[in-house]
């Protein structure tokens, strides 16, 4: 079977690239939390939560709209929390693992 002869899929997982981005910004955060890059960070995060925050709603998965909603205030560099110690540490990746099962569970029907 050639990939032509194969059916098109019938739905599309729009949250996974910008799920796999933000998962390797946080898996790195630990090894930058308290240099400058951990601002840059901390943008990358805010921003890639509001969008699979976006692609959650497109795809009514309304069980994802507060934990990114929640990922976004919390890694907001304009405000930004003073955080530290082992939990901040240990919600980095955390943090990377619900990016990366939102992106893989969020679905929506291909137009």
């Amino acid at each position: 079977m050639t990939r032509a002869d194969r059916p098109a899929a019938s739905l599309q997982r729009n949250a996974l690239a910008p799920g796999l981005l933000a998962a390797i910004a946080l898996f790195l955060a630990p090894l930058l939390i308290g240099g400058d890059w951990f601002l840059f960070i901390r943008f990358v995060v805010a921003i890639l939560a509001v969008i699979v925050l976006w692609f959650a709603v497109q795809a009514r998965q309304w069980w994802w709209v507060p934990v990114f909603a929640a990922i976004a205030v919390i890694w907001n560099p304009v405000f930004p929390f003073p955080f530290s110690g082992p939990v901040w540490i240990a919600a980095q990746p955390a943090a990377a693992i619900v990016f990366l099962v939102a992106g893989a569970t969020i679905k929506t029907p291909r137009a």
